[in-house]
Order: structure tokens, then sequence, then C-alpha cells
């Protein structure tokens, strides 16, 4: 039953991941196969990064669903884009549910191989993040991990709440189910509220001089 479940919440967020690549493609001029791709690579971006670190089959090579989900999502891109592209939170909305899924995943499939929780919270933050990074690198945007965004650390939030879950002894569904909506809800609210870290700021050419 655990097994559906997670399984269920890897292909919701490869739907979502998949709707956000395409929807930030749509203003780049590309064609229907190139939005497709970008949607792919934004769904599996992560999950392939984490499996090869892991040193396993990426799950792609083992699953051809999530070819199929993404190209679900481009249908239903192309068929509801008055609504889906209309929005301008549609976006963030999608980014933050898959990034919220992604990361449970994450950390649910690297505590299966045994790893220590530390592990499996770098491995969920990679999960849910290193799709969006790739798929801004290829459309030639400053990629949301950069940026001042509350991206990453939202993952390491809710890694940190599946941690605590599971020394309370809560059920697997029930500590996903809080660690992923952690994740989504911590996201949301640094944007709403505009929360971030400090900007790194430029050197001053005055102080760039005298080191030269």
């Amino acid at each position: 039953m655990e097994g559906l479940f997670i399984t269920a919440i890897d292909l919701i967020g490869t739907f979502v991941f998949a709707i956000s690549g395409i929807r930030l493609a749509s203003g780049k001029n590309i064609d229907w196969f190139g939005a497709y791709i970008i949607g792919l690579v934004t769904a599996i971006g992560g999950g392939t990064t984490r499996d090869l670190l892991l040193g396993v089959t990426p799950f792609w090579m083992l699953n051809g669903t999530y070819f199929l989900t993404t190209g679900v999502a481009l249908l239903a891109a192309l068929l509801f884009k008055d609504k889906i592209f209309r929005l301008g939170s549609t976006l963030f909305l999608f980014d933050a549910i898959g990034l919220g899924l992604f990361t449970v995943v994450g950390i649910s499939k690297s505590l299966e191989a045994q790893l220590p929780f530390w592990v499996a919270i770098v491995m969920g933050t990679i999960t849910g993040s290193v799709g969006g990074l790739i798929r801004d690198v290829l459309l030639n945007e400053v990629p949301l991990l950069l940026r001042r965004n509350i991206y990453a650390l939202a993952c390491v939030a809710g890694g940190l709440i599946y941690f605590l879950c599971t020394q309370i002894n809560l059920p697997t569904s029930v500590t996903e189910l809080l660690a992923a909506s952690v994740v989504i809800l911590v996201r949301i609210v640094a944007e709403k509220f505009n929360i971030h870290l400090p900007v790194l700021n430029p050197v001053n050419q005055d102080e760039e001089k005298i080191t030269k």
C-alpha cells in the first residue's frame, strides 16, 4: 500500500513539474517537441541525478510511465493553455507542488536504500530542485535554486519534518503528506511575504582596486 502511495506521489509530481516546464517554455518560441523535452527534463532531472548518486538504474529506464505522464501534461497544456498559461502564478504553484512531492519521493527512496537521514534530506533536495535547475539553464533563465527565493531550504524544512514524524512513529503516508505540505507551504509563504536570505552584494570597486 505504501509503495502505491509513493508511486502516486511520484507520478503526480511528474505531471505538475512537467506542466511547470512546459509553462515556462511557452514564452520561449519553442515548438511542441521542444516543450515536451523541457517538461520531461524538469520532471526527471532531479530523480535521475539522485539515482546516479545512489548508484542505481535511473527510475525512468525501468518504467516508461514518466514519458507518458509528460505527454499527458503537454496535451493538457495545449488543450487548456488559455486557462493554464494566462495565470501568472501557475508556474510558481505547479513548481511548488512538484518541489514538495519530489522531495518526499527522494527522501523515501534514500531511506529504502538504508542511507543516513541527513543523506536522505540531501537526496530529497536534489530530487526536488535539480529538475527545475536544468529547466532554467536550458531556457537561459537564472535558476530559481540560485536566486534569493526560498527554494532548496524549503526542501530541507520538509526533510526535517519528515525526520520528526518518523521519530514519533507516525504512519508513513501521513509523514509523507506532512513533509510535502511543509515544503509547499514554506515555498508559498516565503513568496507571498517576500521572505528570503540576504543577497550577496557585489564587491566594492574601491576595495577591489586595493586587493589588486
